[in-house]
């Protein structure tokens, strides 16, 4: 299989910069994976500290702040988002 056949492109130039492209996106990829299992061990440091002291695992004031920047930054979708990493960052509720 050539790579005009994997990139679906109609030219080798253009199936050069689909590749170069998608190999960015999957380092980008591993970084951001990286950040969110970053994100997760400081969360779980707060949830402990707070939990420690008598208080809630999750401040759901917090939440909303954390909600409100990533829709503010990417609309929609970034709402979707933020909801995924509080998921990941302290399970459900």
């Amino acid at each position: 299989m050539t790579a005009i056949d994997v990139t679906g492109a109609r030219t080798p130039e253009a199936a050069d910069v689909i590749t170069g492209a998608r190999e960015r996106i999957d380092a980008l990829d591993d970084r951001i994976i990286g950040l969110v299992q970053e994100r997760m061990a400081v969360s779980a440091v707060i949830q402990e500290a707070r939990i420690t002291s008598g208080g809630r695992r999750v401040n759901l004031s917090r939440e909303m702040d954390v909600l409100n920047h990533y829709s503010g930054a990417l609309g929609k979708p970034g709402t979707a988002l933020a909801m995924t990493l509080l998921e990941l960052c302290r399970g459900r509720i």
